[in-house]
């Protein structure tokens, strides 16, 4: 099976930890390494370094290349602009089917993972990527959602609905795809982690590079189009020309708009686990994947934190003392050249605030 992992965002509603020259999915944010690291880390022994690939910006080819020199520079796939994850996919795919020999590629198995995520348990996410991997074996499925076992109501995250159980392989239960919503209101998550009927969807999904390819032939013809052009000109002296005078005009729209709203609910599967999967995506949810404890507070380096409580205080300053005071539900950030101070119920406007830089002198605390 090959995996790609999708390493190209630029986690503005991190800032100020993640920054637009080092984005938070390559900042060690909870341990010695960075999140990317630990994703090519969990599939590397099972998969091998020659069938992982890294689907980022062209500006960061190196920084990828320098945190994964195992990689194949080959398998580092550079975006030369940004526009959305429908293209992004596209792009990867047509890497991957040139990378196929042809006979192989409408049953080629392809894992889609994110370079952004945490997971503490990780020999039950590869008993789920294998036993994914059989499912498709066995034409039990087109595509395969992966989910997390929900450990509290998180309004931050997308759910996946389950259906009725069909079966089980080596005591991994699989289910019928109900539904995907993304991010419902709080009221509605605690009403599905009650009854156990929804999952945390981790983004993760694992299907066939042929049935990704015929959607995007038959749901996005234009696009299929022009990475056709692209695909032809992989391993040719002429790429780089070719992607940057093409990728630039492919429909600016997301991969579930584009293709996993068309995928028929019928062809698709189910699976959860208790993986320890928290995806980190605000300053926030990284609090609550840390500690989702509302009396708890969450902090890093010299941090006083007096009568406070549901925070997250982190302080990149060795010299510098950060004291909060009598405050809850708010997050603090102090680095070398920036500060937020924001209440959690106002972390969405984080990454407009950071947007709103460019252009402008501020440009560079970006």
């Amino acid at each position: 099976m090959k995996i790609v992992i999708f390493a190209g965002g630029s986690g503005r509603r991190l800032w100020p930890i993640s920054r637009q020259k080092s984005p938070k999915q390559f900042e060690p944010i909870l341990g010695a390494q960075s999140t990317l690291q630990l994703a090519v880390d969990r599939v590397l022994a099972a998969y091998g370094a020659e069938n992982i690939y890294i689907s980022t910006n062209r500006k960061y080819i190196e920084l990828v290349q320098e945190q994964l020199p195992q990689l194949p520079p080959a398998n580092i796939i550079g975006e030369p602009a940004r526009r959305d994850l429908a293209a992004a996919v596209g792009l990867a795919m047509a890497h991957l089917a040139h990378a196929t020999p042809a006979g192989r590629q409408d049953a080629e198995p392809i894992a889609i993972l994110w370079g952004d995520n945490y997971m503490d348990q990780v020999p039950n996410f590869l008993k789920v990527m294998a036993t994914a991997e059989k499912l498709l074996q066995q034409k039990r499925a087109n595509i395969l959602f992966i989910g997390e076992t929900p450990r509290f109501a998180n309004e931050n995250l997308g759910w996946l609905g389950l259906g009725q159980q069909v079966g089980a392989i080596n005591g991994q239960p699989y289910y019928q795809f109900d539904s995907l919503t993304y991010r419902p209101p709080l009221a509605d998550c605690q009403r599905m982690f009650a009854g156990q009927t929804h999952v945390w969807n981790t983004g993760y999904f694992v299907t066939t590079l042929g049935f990704v390819r015929q959607l995007y032939q038959q749901r996005q013809p234009e696009m299929w189009l022009l990475l056709s052009q692209i695909e032809a000109a992989i391993g040719q002296p002429g790429y780089d020309t070719v992607l940057t005078a093409v990728y630039p005009q492919l429909d600016v729209i997301s991969f579930d708009d584009a293709i996993l709203t068309h995928v028929d609910p019928a062809q698709a599967l189910v699976l959860h686990s208790e993986m320890g999967w928290s995806d980190p995506g605000t300053l926030y949810a990284l609090k609550e994947a840390i500690n989702p404890d509302l009396t708890a507070n969450v902090t890093k380096g010299l941090v006083v934190t007096a009568h406070s409580q549901d925070c997250l205080v982190y302080n990149y300053e060795p010299g510098k003392l950060v004291v909060t005071v009598g405050v809850a539900g708010v997050v603090v950030v102090n680095t070398e050249d920036a500060i937020l101070v924001v209440h959690k119920d106002s972390i969405p406007l984080v990454k407009q605030v950071v947007n709103d830089f460019e252009g402008t002198d501020l440009e560079s605390y970006s």
